[in-house]
């Protein structure tokens, strides 16, 4: 889970950086350029769930779920542009989100299963 905020939190100050996306509504807007309840609260709230789900699926579940998710992921990227939340360059395309993420879920999961089997191996 600190993986994966702190790889969200460097890759929105980074997009942010370079104006490629923004927050318009944010926590302490004075201080962060980012939303940091969303790398704080949210992001590690969904790869605790994220890894908890991974566990019990087989090989084939697990790709199923990170396209899934991937897929999913600019359908909630939208919704948070319509509340407000989010906002894009014209030239950003919803399909970077999903690749991201299939990449980021992918990077994240074998994060965690290094660090298993890491564990069951000095056991």
């Amino acid at each position: 889970m600190l993986l994966g905020s702190l790889l969200g939190t460097y890759l929105d100050l980074y997009f942010v950086e370079k104006h490629i996306y923004r927050f318009p509504i944010r926590p302490y807007p004075e201080i962060f350029s980012i939303n940091i309840a969303f790398t704080l609260l949210v992001l590690p709230v969904f790869i605790f769930i994220f890894l908890n789900m991974m566990k019990r699926v087989n090989g084939w579940g697990k790709a199923g779920m990170i396209l899934f998710l991937s897929l999913f992921m600019p359908i909630m990227e939208k919704l948070s542009e319509l509340l407000g939340l989010f906002a894009h360059t014209s030239e950003w395309k919803h399909l970077y989100t999903a690749g991201g993420y299939l990449i980021f879920l992918t990077v994240i999961y074998g994060f965690f299963q290094w660090l298993e089997n890491k564990h069951k191996s000095q056991d």
